[in-house]
């Protein structure tokens, strides 16, 4: 099957309001008590562009073999009819999406030692070894870097996954203080992520290894909110087959955020008592750490 041509284009973001029918993921009005899909996202050079991302409520980058990254795109408010290119799953993973309840996760494949963690962990897997059908191949770039899928067909054959839940995110008005920035780079060791801020949008314009990010179709994902959150490394008996070991990080604890928004930096403290709990954002004041309502991008960084 060809490589879809197109991807969803982006929607106006509705007036946010603040009131038990926002979303807990994006802080915006509108259908949202929709079953949870997070969908591993390649994010080589080969694998790019992406599609479907600008229809995720949260993304999430997280440093994989060799100093690579990978993406993980949460959906529930939004669905794009394809997504991808899909790729494999991190041990790292089944900690995040502990918040999200049971949702449904959709990869590739994974390490075999990883495997039968993954078959013990509260989610419905939706890879292709356990729902095919929703995936294909794509014709225009090499395999490993094609395989698609549909979220629809995804989440029909995840009937019980866990709808939108709250996991620690507060939306309004942006705090006291921060200082004004025009763009942030978040680098690992053979990727960078920036992040440019359009004022007359009013969001980050993402970009990755210096060049903008695209969609194969579409506009490319805005995100209103940035989050940089710095991570305590564990550690891993897992790695790739040219003996990369994988990193294996903790979002559950404590440590330091630096949050984007409204083209201002400020920071933050994060906490995450235990896994089925969601993420906490604080000012240094203690006082709660408001999301802009839209998109939300959480940059995992590693120390160094």
């Amino acid at each position: 099957m060809k490589t879809p041509s197109r991807s969803p284009s982006a929607t106006p973001s509705p007036t946010p309001t603040r009131t038990a029918a926002t979303s807990p993921l994006t802080g915006l009005s509108g259908k949202w008590r929709r079953p949870v899909l997070a969908v591993k996202i390649d994010n080589v050079g080969q694998a790019r562009p992406q599609t479907g991302l600008a229809s995720a409520d949260l993304i999430y980058v997280e440093q994989v073999e060799a100093g690579l990254a990978r993406l993980m795109a949460v959906f529930s408010s939004r669905l794009p009819s394809t997504v991808g290119p899909v790729r494999s799953a991190r041990e790292s993973d089944l900690e995040v999406l502990r918040q999200f309840g049971q949702p449904a996760f959709a990869y590739s494949g994974a390490n075999s030692r990883l495997l039968p963690v993954i078959a013990r962990a509260p989610l419905h897997d939706v890879s292709p070894a356990h729902a095919g059908s929703p995936y294909f191949r794509g014709d225009s770039r090499p395999a490993p870097h094609n395989l698609y899928a549909s979220p629809k067909g995804l989440l029909a054959d995840a009937p019980k996954a866990s709808t939108a839940r709250d996991i620690g995110f507060r939306f309004g008005d942006a705090p006291e203080g921060g200082r004004k920035v025009s763009s942030e780079t978040v680098r690992y060791p053979a990727f960078r992520v920036g992040f440019r801020w359009s004022a007359s949008e009013r969001r980050w314009l993402v970009s990755m290894d210096g060049d903008p990010v695209r969609m194969t179709g579409g506009a490319p994902p805005k995100p209103a909110t940035v989050v940089v959150q710095n991570v305590a490394r564990k550690p891993s008996k897992l790695g790739d087959k040219w003996g990369n070991i994988t990193p294996n990080f903790a979002s559950v604890g404590k440590g330091k955020a630096l949050v984007l928004r409204d083209g201002r930096a400020y920071d933050a403290r994060w906490s995450r008592p235990r896994a089925t709990g969601g993420t906490t954002f604080t000012t240094p004041a203690g006082k709660p750490m408001t999301f802009a309502p839209g998109q939300v991008w959480v940059v995992f960084k590693l120390p160094s």
